[in-house]
């Protein structure tokens, strides 16, 4: 619903004090971000300058977003996924915070696409993006529109392959850092969050016991290597399925089964992709599936199971929860999908633990201070975060974790920049 007291496209006013409370509560988790916003407080690297964002609508971002605005940028946000939307949040950032916010959950494709219109609109000059949609749109619709874009940022590896594509093409219009690719990104937030969220998700749709399951993960970069690793430690028999021959090895070292999935698809009680790419669960897989067998996507986007051809071959399909629907194919197998095949640990939970996406995002803000000042210098590209920020970003973690670690001895710097000493 909109109301002529604030911008942005909610849907329920109400629910803002809920949103504020949670965001306090996550920004506890934070250190990283509330030392990096207290500089930015002092110092303005950002004034004055619009940041449109399409990402994730939780506590996390909500802490993002505010602390973009305390460097002095002029901020708006729309959703990047219509069931990840947490609509608390979206309410305590259009009227608490000052971030108009375009997100309701469960929004339908349309409004989905009205609301990233509307971070056009803003004309930012400086995008986030979590999948690319928003990039995308501006590249295909409105082209015109990426006059005043002096740079971006990307979070997800769904986006960065989309972007590096396009740039690829020669057809990007300016520079983008691939925040998904730091180091203290993707050691973490995909390893560790995604782990740990996946089947927090899982759970909670379902209810199930994980340990004497067999779990299928179909992909095994960060995110299937965090997921592998905990749905072991909980006790559940793990196969891994693969398309990388190195990355199929490094499973089978890590201790895990590793099958093609036409031959993992009999065994598996609870199947989860996390590929970025799609059809990744498809009808050959359907046919060979057992009963009650439950799907999850972690993969961003929710094409990675092939539910139209699921549909089709089934005879009847009916809501178990708000977050199973039972499929029932002609031989009475029933597939259970879960969150409607979008990312079942924000669809279907509250997504990453916010201790890690304390350093995702602080891998935002301060690659946005980057870009912001840097811009001039930079071609139209895929960029890596600068070494030096990732650095920085580990050190203040590890500080507000109360963590010291050694340094290089002048001797021992000497050594390791000559080549004259050896055996």
């Amino acid at each position: 619903m909109n109301s002529n007291s604030y911008k942005g496209d909610i849907k329920d006013p109400s629910l803002i004090n809920e949103g504020i409370q949670r965001i306090n509560w996550a920004s506890r988790e934070m250190p990283v971000l509330q030392k990096i916003r207290t500089r930015f407080q002092s110092e303005l690297p950002l004034r004055d300058i619009r940041i449109a964002g399409c990402l994730h609508v939780t506590s996390e971002t909500a802490n993002l977003m505010i602390t973009l605005k305390a460097a002095g940028a002029d901020v708006q946000l729309a959703a990047s996924n219509p069931l990840s939307t947490q609509d608390d949040i979206a309410a305590a950032l259009s009227l608490e915070y000052g971030v108009p916010t375009y997100a309701i959950r469960g929004e339908d494709n349309d409004t989905y696409h009205q609301h990233l219109e509307k971070m056009l609109d803003f004309k930012p000059q400086l995008t986030m993006d979590d999948g690319a949609d928003l990039v995308a749109l501006l590249h295909s619709k409105k082209p015109s529109e990426s006059i005043n874009v002096v740079g971006g940022t990307e979070e997800t590896t769904t986006g960065v392959i989309r972007l590096r594509a396009l740039a690829n093409e020669g057809n990007l219009r300016y520079p983008i850092i691939a925040v998904n690719d730091a180091n203290t990104k993707h050691f973490f937030d995909n390893r560790y969050g995604t782990g740990q969220s996946t089947l927090d998700g899982i759970i909670r749709a379902t209810n199930i016991l994980l340990a004497g399951k067999t779990l299928v993960v179909s992909g095994y970069g960060w995110c299937g290597k965090g997921l592998a690793l905990r749905g072991k430690g909980m006790g559940a028999r793990v196969i891994v399925t693969e398309v990388s021959p190195l990355r199929a090895l490094e499973a089978v070292m890590d201790g895990f089964q590793v099958l093609p999935i036409k031959e993992a698809a009999p065994y598996g009680d609870i199947f989860v992709t996390v590929t970025g790419d799609i059809n990744v669960l498809d009808y050959d897989s359907f046919q060979l599936m057992k009963s009650g067998a439950i799907l999850a996507n972690s993969g961003h986007f929710d094409s990675e199971i092939n539910l139209p051809i699921l549909n089709d071959i089934s005879e009847a399909k009916n809501k178990l929860s708000d977050f199973m629907e039972e499929y029932i194919l002609a031989d009475g197998r029933q597939l259970i999908v879960l969150a409607e095949g979008r990312l079942v640990n924000l669809g279907a939970a509250a997504g990453h633990p916010a201790s890690v996406m304390d350093m995702s995002f602080a891998n935002q803000a301060l690659s946005l201070e980057y870009m912001a000042r840097e811009h001039k210098k930079l071609e139209p590209n895929v960029y890596e975060v600068p070494t030096s920020i990732d650095d920085e970003i580990a050190k203040l973690k590890l500080n507000a974790m109360g963590i010291n670690i050694d340094s290089l001895t002048e001797e021992q710097e000497n050594y390791l920049k000559s080549w004259t000493l050896g055996t």
